[in-house]
């Protein structure tokens, strides 16, 4: 019996076999991997994906598809576990983990969050996103895309667009444009927020009112002798300050409360 996509899940299946061998290849799965797929869908990336790699992890919360998986692969090739990607615990799978998916358009940006949390486990997540939330990712400082997003994500992971799916490659065809995009976690070495919290709490503060400069967004955390210390000039807005300068002002931060 066929299936019909449920909004609620936000689905649309990927259903072009040369799309799904062009990221099956950029994907570059390796036998004995460890590797998860979010969202596995009706199987489009999930039956190469085990074809190369021997055995695959799945999460799914549509009960109905979880079925036909259950009936279409064995055990020894496909575990499944049934639930909310938003929830699941990614460390039990195991280190180092590949993480791969179409990622559902209703959660994509709160499911990037929280994969974030798990990034000191994985070796590196593929997924296909909606390609505005794909722009907002890898955007450059001030440009329209730059964002919090851009900026929490591009703190902890390289990121790399790598190309378009257009909506007929899916069915019930979406009405935007995909994108394919890989994260390669950054080394802790990198990363140099000295209180990660401190750091979260600028960025959001600082993109919070975008037609606002940083005076007024930051008027919590920074004093006119904080902004001359930092050599910050208190007319800019946040979308001028890259990744680096905000983990500047974090860590001035940090030192000015003791931490």
């Amino acid at each position: 019996m066929e299936h019909r996509a449920r909004k609620r899940f936000g689905q649309n299946f990927l259903t072009d076999p040369n799309i799904i061998r062009k990221i099956i290849d950029a994907i570059r799965p390796v036998p004995g991997e460890t590797m998860v797929e979010i969202g596995p869908g009706l199987g489009a990336m999930t039956e190469p994906l085990i074809e190369r790699l021997g055995h695959l992890h799945v999460v799914k919360i549509d009960r109905d598809l979880i079925e036909r998986l259950q009936i279409r692969f064995d055990p020894a090739q496909l575990t499944i576990h049934a639930g909310d990607a938003l929830r699941f615990d990614f460390s039990t799978l195991g280190s180092p983990l590949r993480v791969v998916g179409n990622l559902p358009y209703n959660i994509s940006t709160p499911l990037l969050f929280h994969l974030a949390g798990f990034a000191d486990r994985v070796s590196d997540m593929t997924f296909m996103l909606q390609k505005e939330v794909v722009m907002r990712m890898v955007a450059e400082p001030d440009s329209p895309d730059y964002g919090r997003l851009s900026v929490m994500l591009q703190y902890r992971f390289r990121m790399g667009r790598l190309f378009d799916v257009a909506p007929g490659a899916f069915r019930p065809a979406p009405k935007v444009t995909s994108s394919i995009v890989r994260m390669i976690p950054r080394p802790a070495e990198e990363l140099g927020a000295r209180d990660v919290r401190i750091f979260e709490n600028i960025v959001t503060a600082a993109f919070g009112q975008r037609r606002k400069t940083l005076r007024n967004t930051l008027r919590d955390y920074l004093e006119d002798a904080d902004f001359v210390a930092l050599e910050l000039d208190p007319q800019l807005r946040g979308e001028r300050l890259s990744m680096a300068r905000f983990v500047e002002i974090s860590n001035h931060l940090a030192t000015k409360n003791g931490a």
